[in-house]
């Protein structure tokens, strides 16, 4: 018999799967739930943040951090989560920098 045929005298299996009734198994019986997740967050993410000050806005943040003020909406969408308009930013904020 070839070694890639089911031989039941032969037959080694890989850590955690099972025979069962000549058929391999995947055995979950370790498998936990969890809310934890290894997923990056969606779109480009640099771990940077920007504390607002008074004054600030927007395209003044988006210039010091890309050079250019043009990139603001960047900087707006990656915190939709906390701004619903790109003019109304408060100091104290904390805004993620894409």
């Amino acid at each position: 018999m070839s070694p890639t045929r089911k031989d039941p005298e032969n037959l080694t299996l890989s850590a955690g799967n099972r025979e069962t009734h000549g058929e391999r198994k995947a055995d979950f019986s370790k498998v936990t739930g969890g809310m934890g997740s290894t997923a990056k967050p969606a779109g480009p993410e640099t771990g940077r943040s920007h504390t607002v000050e008074k004054g600030d806005t927007l395209s003044a943040i988006s210039k010091q951090y890309y050079g250019s003020a043009n990139r603001w909406e960047e900087i707006f969408n990656a915190n939709r989560d906390q701004l619903d308009d790109p003019d109304l930013i408060q100091p104290g904020q904390v805004l993620r920098i894409p």
